[in-house]
């Protein structure tokens, strides 16, 4: 099988460089080599390339920032998905594209099932939630998969933010009344070849296992990062509520996917967030 990673140098596709099968013919661009904001590069790449299978791993990612700049975030989350996913169907190839959390408003006092109805408080979600129908509008049979709280060894997130503050302050005050589930990003880019083999349609949710809020998951970063040597000095956090760290763009309070359709398919669960954190955290020494 010949696949292209759109994206691949973010943490999902540099994940899903590493992981690939075998067996598979990699081609892995970044936005370098396809400006994917516009159609006829995206259309020539898929063209030229003629692989079986497209996954989008391209995302405009920065929540606040993409409420001043949601044209920008409507190219890349929205515009973008739906030339990508009409190119690999014109060109006869499956297409896999990478959703997210933050297309629920947090209200639900349970999971969000695949099939809940999504209604995003702010333009990166909404974005999201546009891409995923333009996706679906002009090929019916991709797969879109929603994740939630990705991190990596490499590039910027949570976890790296929180061991530079750590190790510059030792002490950080954390917002604990969102909950969610962080997600390992090699855990998601081998979820995502695993379901690339099952060839699904439709939206299914993955993250790793367990619950957690920020504060819980920073809790963790300290204990983990100091038990690893990663930090040398005793930290504390502090938890916040979000009425106390105000942001531009507004986040759901509660957005913990239901997974069970998925595990089902893949006939096993995630590790649990506090595993992958340790193991990701390993590969910082």
């Amino acid at each position: 099988m010949k696949a292209l990673i759109l994206g691949a140098n973010g943490q999902v596709g540099r994940a899903l460089v590493e992981c690939a099968p075998n067996d598979v013919k990699l081609e892995a661009v970044d936005r370098r080599s396809c400006d994917v904001t516009c159609e006829d590069s995206v259309a020539l790449l898929i063209e030229k390339l003629q692989p079986d299978l497209v996954i989008n791993a391209t995302a405009y990612t920065a929540v606040d920032k993409a409420e001043s700049e949601a044209e920008l975030a409507e190219k890349v989350n929205f515009r973008a998905p739906g030339w990508i996913a009409a190119s690999a169907r014109s060109n006869g190839a499956r297409c896999i594209h990478i959703s997210t959390d933050f297309v629920f408003d947090g209200s639900s006092s349970r999971p969000y099932r695949p099939d809940d109805l999504a209604t995003p408080l702010g333009v990166y979600g909404r974005t999201k939630l546009d891409g995923e129908k333009a996706v679906v509008a002009v090929h019916p049979e991709a797969l879109i998969v929603r994740t939630s709280w990705v991190y990596a060894a490499a590039g910027s997130n949570f976890v790296k933010t929180m061991l530079r503050l750590m190790s510059e302050r030792g002490d950080v005050s954390v917002v604990a009344d969102q909950i969610g589930t962080p997600t390992y990003a090699r855990s998601l880019a081998q979820a995502l070849w695993s379901l690339s083999a099952k060839q699904l349609s439709g939206i299914y949710h993955f993250s790793d296992a367990g619950v957690a809020s920020w504060y819980d998951f920073a809790v963790a970063i300290a204990e983990e990062a100091s038990a690893l040597g990663i930090l040398d000095r005793r930290v504390t956090v502090e938890p916040i509520s979000t009425d106390q760290f105000p942001t531009v763009a507004r986040r759901p309070a509660f957005s913990v996917l239901d997974k069970s359709q998925t595990w089902k398919v893949l006939g096993a669960s995630s590790e649990h967030w506090r595993v992958n954190l340790r193991t990701m955290l390993g590969e910082l020494m």
